[in-house]
């Protein structure tokens, strides 16, 4: 077992003078995350692909770096549960992912009511029937809206430190909403690559619930209390005013958190050659497969960048806008069959006629690079 030290700030765990490159999967990622982490409670339910990673935090409570870990009944069951650690005023983590997280959906938008801090892996995958175990990000397409802040990893490397990164977010006294960690299940998850982690004999501070903007539950602020108190039940215009108010005040927690993105993520996207005629906006394994098709694209001499989602919630509208300003296209390619990056892109962008939103394969399917390269050399025409 690691003898492991409090860090006297996030920053010394998240930038780290000294990293390890190591081959690991995605799953081994999240545990190397968790054991940096200081966590009190994990909580978990397996689901395929997210199994081996909560499977993997388990050994660490063998371990004896986790005080308390146990399997729930249901995936609602997990995220309740989760709810209630950390509504007592404990750091916790779980993951899930696909009917998992459909299953669970009731409570995510619940997390963010109560101002939950809770950090969540999300290891996408098919929904729909017949039954898929593959990768798909559709899911994400539902969660948009919940109120959480949403990360997306594009592989191994991201989610280590998306996942790290997440509690120092999450627990700002100013935003202090829950953070999901998505990345595209068995792309990321069951696949190996090299990862830079730090020390492992260096955990993050604890959290302190005392900097909670709404009380932590004891025997003195009982679990009603996130009803805003039972006044609100007693008059229906006393309790529209405070749910409407409420959830503003939600979204505005997340719209605090743009700063600490920027502080701990280095801002809500990475660009490449962003001056290019033609862009490239992709997040996840999406971005993997981009770079690949914007070399060979650059061979055939067809000038394209590249924008990187990491963050999608809150959204990057205003760099968005920036960067799409002087591009003549914008090629979106995405795993999943609704194209929900391409509607959040041509929503706040001007003559979005320019946004083309493909390629997309969805059930599970691959997306070789030639296809984006196809989709790339479609948009010569109209930007020469």
């Amino acid at each position: 077992m690691i003898e492991q030290r409090v860090a006297r700030t996030a920053g010394e765990v998240l930038e780290p003078a000294r990293r390890e490159r190591r081959f690991m999967t995605g799953s081994e990622a999240v545990k190397e995350a968790i054991l940096r982490s200081n966590i009190t409670m994990a909580i978990a339910y397996p689901i395929t692909p997210q199994s081996e990673s909560m499977h993997l935090v388990g050994d660490l409570y063998a371990e004896g770096y986790i005080p308390d870990y146990f399997r729930g009944e249901s995936e609602f069951a997990v995220m309740s549960q989760v709810a209630g650690a950390a509504m007592g005023g404990v750091r916790v983590f779980t993951a899930t992912g696909g009917p998992g997280t459909l299953r669970a959906f009731e409570m995510f938008p619940c997390w963010a009511g109560m101002r939950l801090p809770i950090v969540c892996c999300f290891f996408t995958r098919g929904v729909n029937s017949p039954l898929s175990i593959q990768p798909d990000t559709i899911e994400m397409a539902f969660l948009l809206d919940t109120g959480m802040i949403m990360l997306h990893a594009e592989g191994a490397q991201d989610l280590y430190d998306f996942t790290l990164r997440a509690f120092a977010i999450a627990e700002q006294t100013d935003v202090h909403i829950p953070v999901g960690v998505f990345a595209d299940g068995f792309f990321v998850t069951h696949t190996r690559e090299m990862v830079a982690v730090g020390p492992p004999d260096l955990k993050l501070p604890p959290y302190d619930p005392h900097r909670s903007p709404v009380p932590a539950m004891d025997m003195e602020g009982v679990p009603v209390r996130h009803m805003r108190d039972p006044f609100v039940m007693k008059s229906n215009f006393i309790s529209y005013a405070a749910h409407a108010s409420w959830q503003q005040e939600v979204m505005a927690a997340a719209e605090r958190s743009r700063k600490y993105v920027h502080q701990y993520l280095g801002g809500l996207l990475e660009t490449e050659d962003e001056d290019a005629d033609i862009l490239i906006m992709a997040a996840g394994t999406a971005v993997s497969q981009s770079r690949e098709a914007i070399q060979l694209a650059r061979a055939q001499g067809i000038d394209v960048g590249l924008v990187k989602f990491k963050c999608l919630r809150p959204f990057p509208t205003e760099e968005v806008q920036h960067l799409a300003r002087r591009a003549r296209a914008i090629v979106v390619p995405e795993f999943n069959r609704v194209g929900w990056l391409a509607r959040e892109i041509k929503a706040v962008v001007d003559d979005n006629s320019r946004v083309v939103g493909a390629p997309r394969v969805f059930g599970g399917m691959t997306m070789p690079s030639e296809m984006i390269l196809a989709q790339l050399k479609a948009c010569v025409p109209a930007t020469r």
